[in-house]
């Protein structure tokens, strides 16, 4: 990892993601009362705990609005979630105003389209491994892991170990 990445990397505090694709595998089942589901990868879920337990921030931003996601995201404890979000650069702005943080402090994951505003935007763009090309194409970091199976975990383990804030987590685990 080069100075360049691993500064970029140190500055960030923030982790926003998309839902449907990033922390799902984007697949929807919709039952006939109008009531859906969706599966979330707890190795992602970990993972944002641990994000949180090194004093970061996390938010959601989807453009859907879903109860599944809802729950996740009390789940996790994540306070700043947005949905029904059909353009998610203004609503990222508006966060960044309330928090007090730079474009620089901010790393987003995404997977399709409605993604690319904010992944050029941010400080460190990433896409998951199966997002569509043109997202791909515009991102700093394509994860190797898809979304919904990993890639979350994947992104904050590359952004705490190359901050150097993994280790101190770790002992949690080692002790």
């Amino acid at each position: 990892m080069t100075e360049d990445i691993k500064q970029k990397l140190a500055a960030i505090t923030l982790l926003v993601l998309d839902v449907d694709g990033v922390l799902s595998d984007g697949h929807l089942t919709v039952y006939g009362d109008g009531s859906e589901s969706k599966a979330f990868h707890t190795h992602d879920g970990h993972g944002l705990r641990m994000w949180q337990r090194a004093g970061l921030k996390v938010a959601m931003i989807s453009g859907r609005q879903s109860e599944p996601t809802q729950r996740r995201a009390e789940q996790l404890e994540i306070a700043h979630v947005f949905q029904n979000c059909h353009f998610k650069l203004p609503a990222l702005m508006e966060l960044l105003a309330e928090l007090r943080l730079e474009a620089e402090q901010v790393a987003y994951v995404g997977d399709d389209l409605p993604d690319l505003p904010v992944i050029r935007f941010v400080g460190f763009g990433v896409a998951v491994a199966n997002a569509v090309d043109e997202v791909k194409a515009q991102a700093d970091y394509v994860t190797t892991r898809s979304g919904g199976d990993g890639a979350v975990r994947e992104v904050v383990e590359m952004i705490l170990k190359g901050s150097d804030r993994w280790q101190p987590l770790m002992e949690r685990y080692l002790a």
